[in-house]
Formats: C-alpha cells, structure tokens, sequence
C-alpha cells in the first residue's frame, strides 16, 4: 500500500527503518550503565581455612580519573570482609548502614555476626528498596564458625545471592576477571598459594584490558 503523507510505499519505509537502525548506535551501547558509571572491580576467591578479596582503589567517572584512593572493600568484623561495585555514593550509604546495623547487632545479642548472617542482612536490606534499589552490587567474604570456614557470596542490586565455594567477582571487570579465575584457581589452597593465582588473575588480566578500573590494588 501508499502512505499518503511520506509518498512511499510500506515496504519502502521498513527498509529504510532497518537500514537506519544497523548503521546508527543504539542506545544501549551508546548510554553507559549506572552500575558501571564509576568503574570497579572486586574478586574474593577461598583457600583452605582461608580466604582473600581485592579491588581496586580508582575513582572516577567513565573513563576519566579522578583520585585513586577510594576504598571499596571494607572490614566489617574480624571474620567478615565486604566488597562494594556500583555507584560510589550509594556504596557510601550502603556501607555506613551496614555498619550501623552491625553494631546494634553486636549490643543486642554481645557476639559478632556470623558471615552467613552478615550475607542475610545485606539481602534484606536491598531488597526492601528493589522499587528503588541502591546501585550496589555486594560480595561477602569471611570465615564461619570456629573451624573458619570460607564462606563468600555475592547479591546483585536486589538482594538475590549467589552462594558459591571457590570464587566471585564483581564490577566493571567482572567477565575478565572470571576467565582467568576459571583458569587458576584450584581447591584448597593455603594462605601463600592462594595468593599467587589471586594476585595473577588481577594484576596480569586488567593490565591488559582497557577497563575503567584504575591501576592500584587493595587486598
């Protein structure tokens, strides 16, 4: 059929919609993510009656650098690490309440909170806000109970976990770090092995990839 207004045929105009829509960017790879706005990345592996996790420390905003001393991995107890990948400012306020919540934990029951507990409470809390999340993506690493345990976990913006026993990561980087975890890691290490593929999956693979991530590492 004719379309009076533009004087081509339908078939026409699909055509060149089509043809518009491969040549032009789409908005998708045009906008950058939120979740990637300041770059990150955070990997936590397991050992034998040990753990270890690292980010890096760059502050920035897409591709441009700002400071590189910006902490994204915080020691909550003396058992519990957790790694912050998202938006710097809500990784601020998702820390600060976390730290609050930690403390009237430790006054009401007079313990510290075990990491399994300590990964209920970050679920809970994003997801009371999944209508409007904080843009974090968390990894919790520590050891559990008196045998010390590994235990590691990561939730997306949500609140939804993913327990596992060997590896997670996070962040802008996350696809680069997990090839060369899939490629180093092996079961049961102790402190001084673990730290040799842990320090070789971070520093050889993001030295060669053009990821926002910064150049310094905090472990």
């Amino acid at each position: 059929g004719i379309n009076a207004e533009y004087g081509v045929s339908q078939d026409c105009l699909w055509f060149l919609q089509l043809s518009f829509s491969h040549s032009l960017p789409s908005s998708k790879s045009a906008n950058m993510s939120i979740m990637s706005y300041n770059g990150s990345a955070v990997l936590a592996m397991t050992g034998k009656n040990c753990i270890a996790i690292a980010s890096d420390t760059r502050f920035g905003i897409q591709h441009q650098t700002l400071a590189a001393n910006f902490p994204k991995v915080f020691q909550m107890s003396d058992k519990i690490f957790l790694g912050l990948t998202g938006l710097f400012t809500d990784i601020q306020t998702f820390h600060e309440k976390l730290v609050f919540r930690l403390n009237l934990y430790k006054l009401r029951e007079e313990r510290d909170m075990k990491p399994s507990v300590f990964a209920s409470l970050v679920s809970t809390l994003l997801y009371e806000k999944r209508f409007g999340p904080y843009f974090v993506e968390p990894i919790i690493a520590g050891l559990e109970g008196p045998e010390n345990k590994p235990y590691i976990c990561s939730t997306d913006l949500i609140g939804a976990p993913l327990l596992t026993s060997d590896f997670v990561v996070g962040g802008t980087a996350d696809e680069a770090l997990l090839g060369m975890c899939e490629s180093l890691y092996k079961p049961d290490m102790d402190p001084e092995t673990l730290l040799r593929p842990f320090l070789n999956v971070y520093l050889h693979r993001l030295t060669g990839t053009h990821f926002p991530v910064g150049e310094q590492l905090s472990i």
